[in-house]
């Protein structure tokens, strides 16, 4: 029991969320064990528990306070959590906005319970997910952006670091990683928090922004 992945629901209709809760709960991996009605509900919670969760699913229209406010709020205060963005918003605004501030992957409300699950599983593992049309999205954004490089020396990142971004990326979990490139998990988590050093990434989601801006990885790497 005490492996299962803790979730944290977040929405504002209750329909919806309860039949998310009862969806999920029939996962054997996987625990909801709160459930809130906007950003303020979930603050107060995670304040004043001593058991935080893996992963919080989140909506994005929320009275009092809203999914991207409070998105950012935990990813400054509690950056272990891991954010999904389940919403009825699939404007590329919104996505970008959520990637900006630190959601691990960006879900559409009309999605499959399997692909849920398996966005929940991913997230969990590899820290990030994001499907083929989120993927697009991204690049699409980035290739946009006038300011094409955030770094002019060659050597900013070394030939390991580069390596192993370029695995992260391809959402390689540490252990395949290490094996792929024959070091210690631990090796490769050292390697890993000096890519968020060094590129100032918050979390894994915006290491990958940071090498597609690059041209460390493209589009057709990703969807692989």
């Amino acid at each position: 029991m005490n492996n299962r992945i803790k979730i944290i629901l977040v929405d504002d209709e209750i329909l919806f969320r309860k039949g998310i809760s009862f969806l999920l709960e029939r996962e054997k991996n996987i625990e909801i064990f709160f459930e809130a009605s906007d950003g303020n509900e979930l603050l107060t919670f995670l304040k004043e528990s001593i058991i935080h969760p893996d992963i919080i699913i989140m909506d994005l229209n929320m009275p009092s306070l809203n999914g991207v406010e409070a998105t950012k709020i935990i990813n400054n205060e509690y950056p272990n959590i891991k954010i999904i963005a389940l919403t009825s918003y699939n404007t590329k605004s919104f996505i970008v906005n959520m990637m900006n501030v630190g959601a691990a992957s960006y879900l559409m409300k009309n999605a499959t319970p399997e692909e849920l699950v398996i966005t929940i599983m991913e997230v969990n593992e590899r820290g990030f997910y994001y499907n083929e049309d989120v993927m697009k999205i991204i690049h699409e954004t980035v290739s946009s952006n006038k300011i094409t490089k955030t770094f002019f020396d060659p050597n900013f990142l070394t030939s390991r670091e580069n390596e192993v971004l370029e695995l992260i990326c391809l959402q390689k979990t540490t252990v395949e990683i290490g094996e792929i490139l024959f070091i210690s998990p631990r090796t490769v988590e050292g390697h890993r928090n000096n890519l968020l050093l060094k590129t100032e990434s918050r979390n894994i989601a915006g290491l990958v922004v940071f090498a597609i801006r690059n041209g460390i990885v493209t589009l057709g790497d990703l969807l692989k």
